[in-house]
């Protein structure tokens, strides 16, 4: 037998490796997994991509690294994944580096700056293009202190610098499309503010983490919405696999009713939350995957409350099947058997959040305008004839107009739009509870409307009127308005 080395094709690999399917947000979040391994507590990003000499600068106030440290880093593959890491490291591959930068950039400098001396080291695809080989430089003095943003690395810590913005430009770099890269760069605080919202929070102990861009500094962004004191934390689950534990917290998030108007929108700004129900995998406190059941159930109303995080640490990663952009995590067996177990329960809760929340809107209010019959397998919703409002109208009109009006209340109740409500109640359940946007004087004047129908046919008393006005929209949503109106009526 006759041994060969055969070596992959500089020029041929460097390019398909840059196309990984990595997006801005995620190729950003794994720059700062090395952050977090390097112990920084600050990560600023600056972005200057509307000009020319397009660029995006990550800055950490990490320990830094050598010149003989920062050339492996630079190496692809730099460390082999059976490698036994610190606990507190978040790469996996030695690949996420240069594969995340290549895929936004074609030329990636690095810069670090350890107990006082700095050093840097650039990759330019251009080169190895050329050279078909893989050449990185090494930068003098004089050309360290030419980049862009190098003024922002002062002490300890690393500048990532990505140059030639190809991929994150999509294509063209001449001609930068503002609105685009706006838009790629709200994705990636959203994601961010996701992806670390442990270590945003401070959950993670000795790991307090700030990370500006722009100057502006994300907000954590929890999916359990563990401060909201309605949000039902179920009992913890703890899973040993070979000696290391795997936790599963189940959570079932509140009825979006309870949530204030800030966590409203908050929570309505990225993505709904209500819809990103399922399974949220933390390795080492950093999310790598979520909302997904792992097809063990599909997602659907009743789960749509629910939540379970797991939380493994990395010397686990050979069960997790991770890919080298961190983005998917798939349980190992015994972890996926947990869930199974627990999701009846947390179904369960979750069904009990929505409709028990229906259910006390629905018992709390004494003269509904909309009735429920549940018969078997059957469920109607019809008008209530004997509402205060609907019967004074009826009586108003005479026997064969009633028969009219009667046959146009069967029409709209025929043809509710169920699928439709349905459809958008599920997506966006917060738009349902919007307060209607109407002047005062629009609201005294309906008001005086609904006061006419009553007491055209009865004696109204200021209890019977609140018993009508406070449970109908939109006049329940403007309790102030209906005591200045109940004021002037039996108060003058």
């Amino acid at each position: 037998m006759k041994e060969i080395k055969l070596p992959p094709r500089a020029a041929s690999l460097s390019e398909s490796m840059r196309d990984l399917g990595y997006s801005l947000d995620a190729a950003v979040a794994d720059i700062i997994d090395n952050s977090i391994s390097a112990g920084a507590t600050q990560v600023d990003i600056h972005s200057n991509v509307l000009s020319s000499g397009a660029c995006l600068a990550i800055v950490d106030n990490g320990w830094g690294m050598s010149d003989q440290e920062l050339v492996a880093a630079m190496r692809h593959g730099s460390r082999n994944p059976r490698e036994k890491r610190s606990k507190d490291d978040l790469g996996r591959f030695g690949l996420g580096l240069k594969t995340a930068s290549f895929s936004q950039c074609s030329k990636l400098t690095v810069v670090s700056v350890k107990n006082g001396n700095r050093s840097a080291a650039l990759w330019d695809l251009k080169l190895v293009a050329e050279r078909d080989d893989w050449i990185v430089c090494i930068l003098d003095e004089d050309e360290i202190k030419s980049l862009p943003y190098i003024e922002k690395l002062e002490k300890d810590g690393t500048l990532v610098l990505w140059e030639n913005l190809d991929r994150l430009c999509e294509g063209d770099t001449e001609v930068v499309n503002e609105k685009l890269i706006n838009e790629k760069i709200r994705a990636v605080a959203k994601h961010l503010s996701l992806v670390f919202h442990r270590f945003l929070s401070g959950e993670i102990k000795g790991k307090k983490l700030k990370i500006f861009i722009n100057y502006h500094e994300l907000e954590a962004f929890d999916p359990f919405c563990i401060s909201n004191k309605a949000t039902d934390p179920l009992r913890q689950e703890v899973i040993r696999i070979h000696g290391d534990k795997v936790v599963i917290q189940p959570f079932i998030l509140p009825h979006h009713s309870k949530l204030s108007e800030k966590e409203k929108d908050f929570y309505k700004s990225r993505s709904d939350f209500l819809n990103n129900q399922g399974v949220y995998v933390y390795r080492n406190g950093r999310l790598m995957a979520w909302g997904d059941w792992f097809r063990l159930i599909p997602k659907g109303e009743a789960t749509k409350l629910a939540r379970v995080k797991i939380d493994f640490p990395n010397c686990m990663d050979e069960f997790w099947t991770i890919d080298i952009k961190k983005s998917r995590a798939y349980p190992p067996l015994p972890v996926r058997e947990q869930i199974k177990k627990i999701i009846g329960n947390i179904a369960e809760g979750s069904t009990r959040v929505i409709k028990g929340k229906g259910k006390k809107l629905y018992d709390s209010n004494p003269k509904p305008v909309w009735i429920r019959t549940a018969g078997q397998g059957t469920i109607e919703y019809s008008l209530d004839r004997e509402h205060p409002v609907i019967s004074a109208v009826q009586e108003s009109f005479k026997e064969y107009e009633r028969k009219k009006v009667e046959e146009v209340l069967s029409i709209v109740e025929d043809s509710v739009p169920i699928e439709s409500i349905y459809a958008d109640y599920t997506v966006s359940p917060q738009d349902f509870e919007m307060a209607s946007d109407l002047e005062s004087a629009a609201l005294l004047g309906r008001l005086e409307d609904v006061w006419n129908i009553l007491s055209a046919c009865q004696n109204v008393s200021e209890k019977s009127f609140r018993e009508v006005v406070c449970y109908v929209k939109p006049f329940c949503d403007y309790p102030n308005v209906i005591n200045e109106f109940i004021g002037g009526k039996f108060n003058a």
